[in-house]
């Protein structure tokens, strides 16, 4: 039995979770797929967003302790990721392609959980994942598809035209005010994340998502793998 748990950044990680990831990983022989929310509610509305390292590697930490059969993973955003998550504040990264960004952060957080378990413990039971640069931005992987969805279709073209100033939709920017959802929200004011865009995604599918987004692929690759 191969149970999965993916700590995620909030509702509309945790939506895609249980309406599009888990069916697939179902399918490839895993036997319990859930999402959790990194962080209490107090400590998410203080901050508006992810939690700090701490008080995230404590909830990954406990339920690795707690359960010895379950593999647990990461589906978080770079975007607004505070500095104090292992990885995030090195110069050297910053410097490196969106690809290579995630991936360091990634051993780093690895390390840092490996750091923290019993000298037993098996680093193929963490699997940690940083989205690049936000989850609105695999919604780019089908520009056609995202605007039928949520009902604009009039939007495309412009979608289109974001999505073809880049390679992938992963290396669609993380500034203030070209963040993929800063571009969404501009082109859709009162856009809704955790409803438009998992409809969008599930519409999209996730072959298509894979194939448009090298770092997903390669973190559902491993997850397939692990059943």
């Amino acid at each position: 039995m191969t149970r999965l748990l993916v700590h995620v950044e909030g509702p509309t990680e945790e939506a895609f979770v249980n309406e599009v990831l888990s069916h697939h990983l179902y399918e490839r022989g895993f036997t319990s797929v859930s999402a959790r929310i990194v962080g209490n509610a107090r400590e998410r509305t203080r901050r508006g967003g992810i939690v700090s390292w701490e008080i995230a590697r404590q909830g990954i930490l406990s339920r690795l302790i707690e359960d010895s059969n379950r593999i647990s993973t990461t589906m978080v955003d770079y975007y607004a990721m505070p500095l104090d998550w292992p990885g995030r504040a090195d110069r050297f990264a910053q410097a490196a392609s969106s690809a290579q960004i995630a991936e360091n952060i990634e051993q780093a957080l690895l390390a840092d959980i490996c750091a923290n378990m019993d000298r037993n413990f098996n680093p193929n039971r963490f699997v940690p994942y940083v989205m690049m640069y936000e989850f609105e931005a695999m919604l780019f992987s089908d520009c056609d598809s995202f605007g039928h969805s949520i009902g604009r279709s009039g939007l495309i073209a412009d979608l289109q035209a974001i999505r073809d100033d880049f390679d992938t939709p992963e290396e669609i920017d993380d500034s203030p005010d070209t963040a993929p959802s800063r571009r969404i929200e501009t082109l859709l004011p009162g856009f809704q994340k955790p409803t438009m865009g998992v409809q969008a995604a599930q519409n999209i599918g996730l072959e298509t998502i894979r194939s448009e987004c090298p770092h997903f692929a390669d973190w559902l690759e491993r997850l397939e793998s692990l059943p």
